[in-house]
């Protein structure tokens, strides 16, 4: 499948700080990421990818997380968005897949405007928190298409060249993410390269068709948000590890006693272990919840798809709060600007203000269609 291993994983750790300075993957990483293989997980055998069944994506991720969040975060989405381009139209991604590897940043929120032009659309716009857009070769981004009483949001496949960045992502956590910010002046989408958000949401796209494999059957919004909680997944098993090998080695100051041998440090270990085997196996029933209903031949229904979200939202909120207990036992020195355990905190926080994981709207959502109650269908479901 993909050669994330031990040493690579260690390699990220060893660049995470660089990585952070420099505001975006350094250039060495970015070429063992493709050798790895990992980004053409998803891609459909008919381009030379692996087509593998789309819960592949989670362990790699998570792994990665290990070494650096941000590069976890990075990687994952490049796959995704790779995932993404097997569902447009067979001409789209043909052309896309002819750029080796297919690197795309995708914010998808409807902050562009396409209006109707001969063969497809304008398209103008300015889009935020494009993860991988200082890599890119492509990027697929959200727009509000078609004429004005006859609006439908859409997602727009674009060369990279088309678009300009803007140097925006100065942050306090996630930073070698590089999310900067995108625009396009007026720029012309062929129709062959827009994919409707409501194909997407459901798995009914072109490329649902085209290839015959449930994982192109796997709606959007669980697909994106079960994959970009690993990363705080992650980061938090490697929290967890690090207080592990600190409480052998730890002596308090004033006290003169080991940190081991107190009961509370004990328990809060003991507590976090236990928190993220539930994660995962929240996230196992998750992903073969949506794998049977697939194997049947049958859509994901929403009430599913928002369980999913709200099980991506606790898997972050969880995995942050596991960061934020054992952080709270390390003692100061935990902040030091070359300890992990710092960053992990700080790219965990980021990562919670993802609106995928707004934790009040995945519960109200899943509650709501749990009686049977309709939700807005501007909803992410």
């Amino acid at each position: 499948m993909t050669a994330i291993t031990d040493d690579f994983v260690d390699r990220l750790h060893q660049r995470a700080r660089e990585a952070e300075q420099l505001r975006r993957l350094p250039e060495a990483t970015v070429k063992e990421l493709e050798q790895t293989g990992f980004t053409e997980l998803l891609k459909p055998k008919g381009y030379g990818g692996q087509q593998a069944p789309f819960a592949t994506i989670f362990d790699p991720v998570r792994r990665m997380a290990h070494g650096c969040a941000s590069t976890a975060w990075t990687a994952a989405f490049y796959t995704l968005h790779t995932w993404m381009l097997s569902l447009f139209d067979e001409q789209a991604q043909a052309e896309g897949f002819a750029s080796q590897p297919f690197l795309a940043s995708a914010p998808l929120a409807p902050t562009g405007r396409g209006t109707p032009a001969e063969g497809g659309v304008t398209l103008s716009g300015r889009w935020s928190w494009a993860t991988g857009v200082m890599d890119g070769n492509w990027a697929i981004v959200g727009a509000l298409c078609g004429p004005d009483d006859a609006i439908y949001p859409a997602l727009a496949l674009v060369p990279a060249d088309d678009v300009s960045v803007v140097d925006v992502w100065h942050t306090d956590g996630m930073c070698a993410t590089g999310s900067n910010d995108i625009v396009a002046e007026q720029i012309f989408v062929p129709a062959h390269r827009l994919i409707k958000v409501t194909d997407i949401y459901a798995g009914t796209t072109p490329g649902a068709r085209l290839h015959d494999a449930d994982v192109y059957r796997w709606p959007l919004v669980p697909a994106l948000a079960l994959t970009a909680a690993m990363p705080a997944l992650g980061a938090a098993e490697r929290v967890a590890e690090i207080y592990t090998q600190r409480l052998s080695e730890r002596v308090l100051a004033y006290e003169g006693t080991s940190q081991k041998d107190k009961p509370a440090a004990q328990a809060r270990l003991g507590q976090a272990r236990i928190r993220l085997r539930a994660l995962h196996g929240l996230l196992h029933d998750t992903s073969g919840r949506i794998d049977d209903i697939l194997g049947t031949g049958n859509r994901v229904p929403k009430a599913v798809r928002a369980d999913a979200r709200l099980a991506a939202a606790h898997i972050v909120k969880e995995s942050r709060g596991v960061i934020a207990d054992l952080l709270e036992a390390s003692g100061a020195s935990a902040h030091f600007l070359d300890n992990p355990l710092q960053r992990a905190k700080r790219d965990v926080d980021v990562i919670s203000g993802h609106v995928i994981f707004d934790y009040d709207t995945s519960r109200e959502l899943a509650g709501a269609l749990a009686i049977g109650l309709k939700i807005p269908p501007t909803a992410m479901v």
